[in-house]
């Protein structure tokens, strides 16, 4: 069987980036069943109300839900255990200091697989207040007017 190659996204948490200011981001392996990674090529995962905590100096995934393989015998895994994540030890100390400052958080953006291996791009994240995400919405809203206008102007429209 041919190797797989390059990268095809199965889900992204795009609420993710509305409520969390990212700080930064990170590409880390999962800890998988057979019956998993099967359901997972058959584009079926959810990354709502999903998050990373630390325990014991590894990271672990939380609420991603991996619905149960259709195909899957006695032997089938539970949609909403918890999975570990595979990051480098330097990477792992850093994301240990600062989740420990108040107000951060490690939450999973996208769940996809890289040459055939699945990964995770988990996010160092500040939760934004209300007011934080009504400015943001109107900042990417004047970006996009701004675009549209320079956009007319290049092909000679400029209707203002």
């Amino acid at each position: 069987m041919a190797k797989e190659v390059g990268h095809k996204v199965i889900v992204s948490n795009r609420r993710a980036r509305h409520d969390y200011s990212i700080i930064d981001t990170y590409e880390a392996g999962l800890v998988l069943a057979g019956t998993e990674v099967k359901s997972l090529r058959a584009g079926k995962a959810s990354l709502a109300d999903s998050f990373a905590t630390v325990s014991g100096g590894e990271i672990y995934l939380h609420n991603v839900h991996i619905p149960e393989y259709s195909h899957g015998t006695w032997t089938n895994h539970e949609p909403r255990r918890k999975r570990k994540l595979l990051l480098h030890r330097q990477e792992i100390e850093k994301l240990i200091g600062k989740t420990k400052e108040s107000g951060y958080s490690l939450v999973p953006l996208s769940l996809y697989f890289r040459d055939g291996k699945a990964k995770v791009e988990l996010a160092l994240a500040k939760g934004r207040k209300v007011h934080d995400k009504r400015q943001a919405l109107a900042k990417r809203d004047a970006q996009r007017e701004i675009e549209r206008a320079m956009g007319r102007a290049a092909k000679g429209k400029n209707r203002r």
